[in-house]
């Protein structure tokens, strides 16, 4: 990189490091530490990203950082929405828009997930774009987070894409379908009557699948709250959890939790995920 404005990127970078302390990222705080704040290692270990790689955005060198690794430092330093915009401004990169995989985290919801260290959970948008996942989240569903453009919203790929289904029951197909149109209508409901984002969804999902311009037009609408769900694991099989729900205040972001549903096995196969790893599945 080179220029001014990126070696003001490394400066900012490294001052927000700086500024927090290992204990709010759930790090060790430990007896020895002889800097102020994170460690380049750890800022890199929590983005996602090599080592050698943050070193040089801090010196201002190297290559470009994408819109993805931007998103990705901003959680890992817990920015604020203006710090945010302003990482990517400085790394010469547009600012996304609301609802995008790359969008910017409530932070109360960022907070939460990060103490949710024994149950999968996750942050979803209210069009089912899944922001960010805990390891056993990961684990449990697959990296939902890597999809871009139109596949980055579930609702999209469920409708679109029959791998997507994979992870439930054939059984349990035409009922989750129902679920999501309903819950999608409530969410372009609460937002703006113009907003292009759920616009340019539902305008996609109605010319490109028969079956979801048939439920659309039944008009159903209740958001999903909590939900009892069967999930299909490649390595543990069935899983039957509680899928509960927690919406920001705007409505727009949904931290998303799972515990065991009572009366099965689920919570021994639950208790295995932190064993099995990420797994490659196609939906959530």
């Amino acid at each position: 990189m080179g220029s001014a404005r990126y070696t003001e990127l490394g400066a900012f970078l490294r001052s927000r490091r700086e500024r927090i302390r290992p204990a709010d990222v759930g790090l060790p705080t430990g007896p020895r530490r002889r800097v102020p704040g994170l460690r380049r290692d750890e800022v890199a270990q929590l983005a996602g990203a090599s080592v050698d790689y943050y070193n040089e955005l801090e010196r201002g060198a190297g290559s470009q950082p994408s819109e993805q690794m931007i998103a990705a430092l901003a959680r890992a330093l817990r920015l604020t929405g203006d710090e945010r915009d302003h990482l990517y401004h400085l790394a010469g990169r547009p600012v996304p828009a609301q609802g995008t995989a790359a969008s910017h985290v409530h932070p109360g919801m960022f907070d939460l997930l990060h103490r949710l260290t024994s149950t999968p959970a996750q942050v979803i948008t209210d069009l089912h774009v899944t922001l960010v996942q805990n390891p056993l989240a990961r684990a449990l569903l697959g990296d939902q987070s890597a999809f871009t453009g139109p596949r980055a919203s579930f609702v999209y790929r469920w409708f679109t894409e029959p791998g997507a289904r994979g992870l439930y029951p054939e059984a349990d197909h035409a009922a989750q379908s129902r679920a999501f149109v309903a819950d999608l209508r409530a969410a372009a409901a609460r937002r703006d009557a113009k907003d292009a984002e759920a616009s340019a969804l539902i305008g996609s999902l109605l010319e490109l699948s028969a079956e979801f311009a048939a439920l659309w037009a039944e008009r159903d609408v209740a958001f999903r709250r909590n939900d009892r769900k069967r999930l299909n694991h490649p390595m543990l099989g069935l899983i039957e959890v509680n899928c509960l729900n927690l919406f920001s205040e705007d409505g727009r972001q949904r931290l998303l939790w799972f515990t065991p549903a009572v009366g099965t096995d689920s919570a021994g196969l639950l208790d295995l995920l932190a064993v099995v790893g990420t797994q490659d599945i196609t939906g959530p």
